[in-house]
């Protein structure tokens, strides 16, 4: 198979959709690895590395874009990039399509096979493409919101674990998964005072068992947010619909319960935020200020750690990569219904009914489409 690893070209994307290792292996079972020049260097590795690996250098996206079969990235094909993809091609990689129906749009006309890192599961229902990346973007919320609560970003002025005699910030963690034990973990390191809200039971007895009294765990309601936002110094939104937009946890009005130079880091804003007043930033400009309040809504955050990023993604994907590679997407998703979760576009249509409904579109079931001969 024709595979082509292209250079990210999102604001401050330094990842790259896979490794020289990446590309040995492939290589070695026969495939073809195209990489664009400079792909990797914002993680450190050099086209010469790339090359020893196996892989043919490609300078022009366009032409690597024309001779793929299974193009492979990490974020979200922009326009340009969108517009280059046909009928045949398989994508692989973060989609994110629920907020987005421009992309949506551009993915269906293009008329390729669209599958999303963020909706392939495992036997555990987990998300294992996506909690590499939440891993790191929980952990990068805590540090990223200590440093907006520095007064020359903004803040209020309050150091994360306080010193003897003065209390530490108070850290409200939103959602209890991946990016909230993460979040709730580091803070607790640091030595706020945390608190994480949840939705079940289950979890949170788990969360208590796990930590005691490090950290508080409290049932995830309006009233029971609204009340612990005055006392709030660092709210951290982790919450997570699979391949579904983010519910909104904390509404315009309940800013104004939040004391002047708190700060809101939404980790859910790729799948459309889970803050009223959230709006996707760039690690360029990575914050704005809305009613007293510091938001933090870099939409693509773990490139801020480019290296340890991909290292962590593309271990988790290069299995999946090879299944694809080796037996064709279809074939592959066939004998592995977790893979299969990930279809969300093919030949037009959506598939993904979660997408289809956040953007009141029909949507043809994954079981029709994997039964179809091409």
């Amino acid at each position: 198979m024709d595979i082509a690893v292209p250079k990210e070209i999102k604001n401050h994307e330094y990842r790259v959709g896979m490794t020289p290792g990446g590309v040995r292996e492939l290589t070695r079972a026969g495939h073809t690895v195209r990489v664009q020049t400079g792909a990797g260097e914002g993680v450190g590795f050099s086209d010469e590395q790339y090359a020893a690996a196996g892989a043919e250098l490609v300078q022009d996206a366009g032409a690597l874009f024309a001779d793929a079969e299974l193009i492979i990235k990490v974020k979200e094909p922009q326009p340009e990039e969108y517009q280059r993809l046909r009928p045949g091609q398989v994508l692989f990689t973060y989609l994110h399509l629920a907020p987005d129906e421009a992309q949506t749009k551009g993915l269906l006309a293009s008329g390729c096979t669209a599958i999303a890192y963020e909706t392939v599961t495992d036997d555990h229902g987990g998300l294992p493409l996506l909690a590499p990346m939440s891993e790191v973007a929980g952990r990068m919320a805590v540090q990223a919101g200590a440093h907006c609560l520095e007064k020359a970003q903004g803040g209020r002025g309050v150091l994360l674990g306080g010193v003897p005699g003065v209390v530490p910030a108070r850290v409200l963690v939103l959602g209890g998964g991946v990016v909230g034990v993460n979040a709730a973990r580091v803070a607790m390191g640091l030595g706020a005072d945390v608190t994480i809200f949840d939705r079940s039971l289950p979890r949170l007895t788990q969360l208590d068992a796990l930590y005691g009294p490090a950290i508080k765990t409290q049932y995830s309601t309006a009233d029971a947010i609204e009340a612990e936002l005055s006392r709030a110094d660092l709210v951290i939104g982790a919450v997570l619909i699979p391949g579904a937009s983010a519910p909104k946890l904390v509404t315009r009005d309940m800013l104004k319960k939040l004391p002047k130079g708190a700060v809101l880091v939404d980790v859910a804003i790729d799948q459309g935020g889970c803050f009223e007043t959230s709006k996707p930033t760039t690690h360029q400009q990575p914050t704005f200020e809305l009613d007293g309040v510091v938001h933090y809504c870099v939409a693509n955050m773990p490139g801020g750690v480019a290296r340890t990023s991909t290292l962590a993604l593309t271990n988790a994907t290069l299995p999946f990569v090879q299944a694809l590679a080796n037996k064709g997407w279809r074939k592959a998703m066939q004998a592995d219904p977790h893979l299969a979760r990930g279809l969300n576009i093919h030949n037009g249509k959506l598939v993904y009914q979660a997408v289809a409904e956040a953007h009141n579109l029909t949507h043809q079931p994954l079981e029709q489409v994997l039964a179809e001969q091409d």
